[in-house]
């Protein structure tokens, strides 16, 4: 039997009895703000059902990123060969670059001669070769980063979180990794201009963390309507490092047919370490999670989305009482390297988390910033708080 693939949310803000949003603008509140923001009721209407703050004309610039797999037949490839790579979750000609030919021959139906033909084809149709640097540069310019709902923060990470990049966040239970995903959720819908995404989000939860009704006060807080946002979310909850891979691979289809630009997977590793036990099953772990972290970055660059990933962390034996947390990341080297941005979420003193830059190609690693987040009825806001670099931020009960 299929793994049960991933599921539109419904608008599960109907049970919520207050539909208020808050007009402001997406940016950092303060407290004497967030209390005090006028509320007016969102306009329902039919065509909230569909991405509210969506800009088509900025989708129809994104379909050039990449070449749909059916331009194939143009360069006489059989419309019955294009329909197996389809099935076998290949939807795009710089999708079909990046698998080897020997998973190629594995699909059935494709023989040696035919997977050479239809790479042939695909090269003529998108170049793979070598490129100017000044053409990698442009290349670049299509980079859209998603804001955090922090302006520190979005500052910190050169804009927010970056497309065809992964970034992971790691860091030990309840320092606010999720969080972070459930305001990604919504920031990555608005449109480009204000800092978002203008598309939509997967979401793979691996630890049964998710929470619609999370998103209603963050939308709120955003200015956009509750239902619209849930319902340009898809979710999929995974039992099985297979399961997870599995649904990683019918994203290419969904991709390929509708304005994504989120996938985050809350957490990468934990069906890992449950699926694979002892160090006799550690090498076979650790390169099913390389498989897994490869189609990760494919995804990212093929269709152009940013991947956020939570990862847990374990007790460092090298640690010792001169180290004031003695832990680190899980899933080794073969993680460390798959991730582009990593950032660093532990507990401070009392409510207070910390997070700071651990690594990045073009960021320094000692940077940090500064913020908590408040609860004002039934709106969470995040306020900034410039303390030496550090980044603090607190749950507060009100």
């Amino acid at each position: 039997m299929p793994p049960p693939a991933f599921i539109v949310l419904p608008s599960l803000h109907a049970n919520i009895t207050s539909q208020s949003t808050v007009t402001v603008p997406p940016r950092l509140l303060h407290s004497e703000d967030a209390c005090s923001s006028q509320v007016s009721s969102p306009a329902a209407t039919e065509d909230q059902s569909q991405l509210q703050l969506i800009e088509r004309e900025d989708v129809d610039e994104e379909e050039d990123l990449f070449e749909s797999i059916d331009k194939l037949i143009s360069q006489g490839i059989n419309a019955g060969d294009v329909k197996k790579l389809q099935d076998a979750g290949i939807y795009t000609c710089n999708g079909l670059m990046m698998h080897t030919k020997k998973n190629l021959t594995g699909i059935k139906g494709l023989s040696e001669a035919k997977v050479e033909k239809i790479c042939e084809a695909a090269e003529k149709i998108v170049n793979f070769g070598y490129i100017t640097g000044s053409d990698a540069l442009l290349r670049r310019k299509s980079v859209i980063r998603i804001s955090t709902g922090s302006h520190s923060l979005d500052e910190l990470l050169g804009g927010g979180i970056e497309t065809l990049a992964i970034t992971e966040a790691f860091g030990e239970f309840r320092s606010g990794k999720t969080q972070l995903a459930h305001t990604l959720c919504v920031s990555t819908q608005l449109p480009i201009h204000m800092k978002g995404g203008n598309g939509k989000v997967a979401y793979i939860d691996t630890e049964g963390t998710f929470r619609p009704d999370r998103i209603v006060p963050i939308a709120e807080r955003f200015g956009m309507d509750p239902g619209a946002v849930l319902d340009n979310i898809i979710y999929a909850r995974a039992y099985t490092y297979e399961h997870q891979y599995n649904l990683l691979l019918g994203l290419a289809a969904k991709m390929s047919e509708e304005p994504f630009r989120l996938l985050i997977v809350d957490s990468v590793i934990a069906l890992f370490r449950v699926d694979f036990t002892g160090r006799g099953e550690l090498a076979d772990r650790q390169q099913k999670l390389a498989q897994m972290l490869s189609r990760l970055t494919k995804i990212a660059e093929e269709f152009n989305v940013a991947v956020y990933m939570t990862n847990q962390v374990i007790a460092d034996p090298g640690g010792g009482v001169f180290i004031s947390d003695p832990k680190k990341p899980a899933g080794g080297h073969v993680l460390a390297h798959a991730a582009t941005i990593r950032l660093m979420f532990r507990k401070g003193k009392g409510e207070q988390r910390v997070c700071k830059v651990f690594d990045a190609p073009n960021l320094p690693e000692a940077e940090a910033i500064s913020f908590r987040i408040t609860s004002c009825t039934t709106i969470t806001f995040i306020l900034l708080l410039h303390t030496d670099n550090i980044a603090w931020y607190q749950f507060d009960k009100h």
